[in-house]
């Protein structure tokens, strides 16, 4: 099963909650189970903000996000300065600026930064979905994804 949405949005805070409502509403459908939901809402939302406060001085960015079979794939791509990841360090605890890179990397399976000279910075995260029991997705999953969420028990398993 492949699922794709990608947003256009203007730079500005109220875009935040409107793609996190419309990605956690499709996760949701799916039957993502609501912790890795939670883990990728707060992942978008922590890339979305930092195009908002740093990637001047564009007018718009743009969301996609991609479900394929058992991952999910969000690409962050602003048309700002771009900025070097390696250069931003770790924010102290009690911060309440500066952690999110060290939220994404946290969440994410993976995180991967791509910055286009002269043309802004790609921001992609990577998640791993596991679905409920009832999950709507579930019949339409290829083999693999499925040996994944239910390996084969064996003798072992005392069952």
């Amino acid at each position: 099963m492949e699922a794709t949405i990608a947003l256009r949005l203007p730079r500005d805070a109220a875009s935040v909650p409107l793609i996190r409502q419309i990605l956690e509403a499709s996760l949701k459908t799916l039957g993502v189970v609501p912790q890795i939901r939670d883990d990728i809402e707060l992942m978008l939302s922590e890339a979305c903000s930092n195009v908002i406060r740093h990637a001047g001085p564009s007018d718009e960015y743009t969301v996609s996000a991609g479900v394929l079979d058992d991952l999910c794939t969000i690409k962050v791509i602003d048309t700002g300065r771009g900025f070097d990841p390696r250069s931003v360090g770790p924010a102290a605890d009690t911060a309440e600026h500066g952690r999110g890179l060290q939220i994404m990397r946290a969440l994410a399976d993976d995180v991967r930064f791509t910055n286009r000279r002269e043309q802004g910075a790609v921001v992609c995260l990577e998640k791993r979905l596991r679905f409920a029991p009832e999950a709507a997705a579930r019949p339409l999953m290829n083999d693999r994804a499925l040996a994944a969420h239910h390996p084969a028990r064996t003798a072992d398993d005392g069952v």
